[in-house]
């Protein structure tokens, strides 16, 4: 369903809030760069709703279903990330604040006053974000496979920058399965490898339900303009929970450790053989970190 929140369209899935009389703790996930509503494994959503909570997923703005910013233009990822590794402030069309408050926004309509926040990859920086923007919203925050921005840490390994710079054959949608099957195969998790059959049918569903380069872009050059979010999370004071795996090319585990580190009273749990991907081989480690660390954020409340 749509809904408008912060001034945008947003595309939510809901759960519910359960029977008459059943207030269910709502649990809100955001996903990461590029990525759709769609991209939660369903075992994840239906062991959550199973437990008891109230999902909600919503596309993120600029991907899938929710609005496009297309007005904004298409960035100059090029000159902007020259200014980044010189350290000079990229120039954004908007924040990882900014879709913060999309999420909260997302809240807000669904008359949503406090939610366990969950992100994976970007959708753990803008849960950090939302964090420090509405502590009394947050009832515990877990960030997966995300990263607190720091400067000097690990940067991911060749062969995933070469495959990122790659570009698909044409934009049939045979073509961008390939491509980001491979793209995949290398950031994914090489103890719990996804079988490709069943990565190129999730990929192409989420080609046919909205693909849009340019507005990912525009997601990528908020990460790299929202540069003074590590100094700030030591104001969270959520109940966190970091997790990340152990074997992660693309955003190395070294920045779990230092998200972890730089939130007062986190708990990091590192998944061996897990890459940059929530793989169905460690879907049970992280539902059972999860679920313990939101039953605990539950009865400390």
């Amino acid at each position: 369903m749509k809904i408008r929140a912060n001034g945008i369209d947003i595309e939510v899935e809901d759960s519910g809030p359960g029977a008459i009389g059943e207030e269910r703790p709502a649990v809100l996930l955001i996903m990461g760069l590029g990525m759709q509503l769609i991209a939660w494994p369903a075992p994840l959503v239906q062991a959550l709703v199973m437990a008891g909570y109230r999902v909600i997923r919503h596309d993120n703005r600029d991907v899938g279903l929710s609005q496009h910013l297309t007005p904004l233009g298409q960035p100059n990822l090029l000159w902007q990330g020259l200014k980044f590794k010189l350290g000079l402030p990229p120039r954004a069309p908007y924040s990882l604040s900014d879709m913060a408050a999309d999420s909260l926004g997302v809240l807000a309509a669904l008359g949503i006053r406090q939610a366990h926040v969950v992100g994976a990859s970007m959708g753990g920086m803008i849960a950090q974000r939302v964090a420090l923007a509405a502590p009394d919203r947050v009832l515990s925050l877990t960030s997966i496979m995300s990263s607190s921005g720091a400067k000097g840490l690990p940067q991911a390994r060749p062969e995933v920058m070469a495959a990122l710079l790659r570009r698909p054959a044409s934009h049939s949608p045979q073509a961008l399965a390939d491509h980001y099957v491979r793209l995949f195969q290398v950031i994914g998790s090489p103890a719990h490898a996804t079988p490709e059959p069943e990565l190129r049918e999730r990929i192409l569903q989420g080609v046919a339900r909205g693909y849009d380069p340019v507005g990912t872009q525009r997601q990528m050059l908020a990460i790299m303009a929202d540069s003074g979010r590590a100094a700030q999370l030591s104001r969270i004071a959520a109940p966190t929970l970091v997790l990340h795996g152990k074997a992660d090319p693309l955003v190395p585990f070294a920045h779990g450790q230092d998200t972890a580190r730089r939130i007062p009273g986190a708990k990091l749990v590192g998944i061996e053989g897990m890459g940059h991907d929530l793989p169905p081989g460690a879907l049970t480690q992280i539902l059972d970190a999860l679920l313990a660390h939101l039953k605990y954020s539950r009865t400390s409340s």
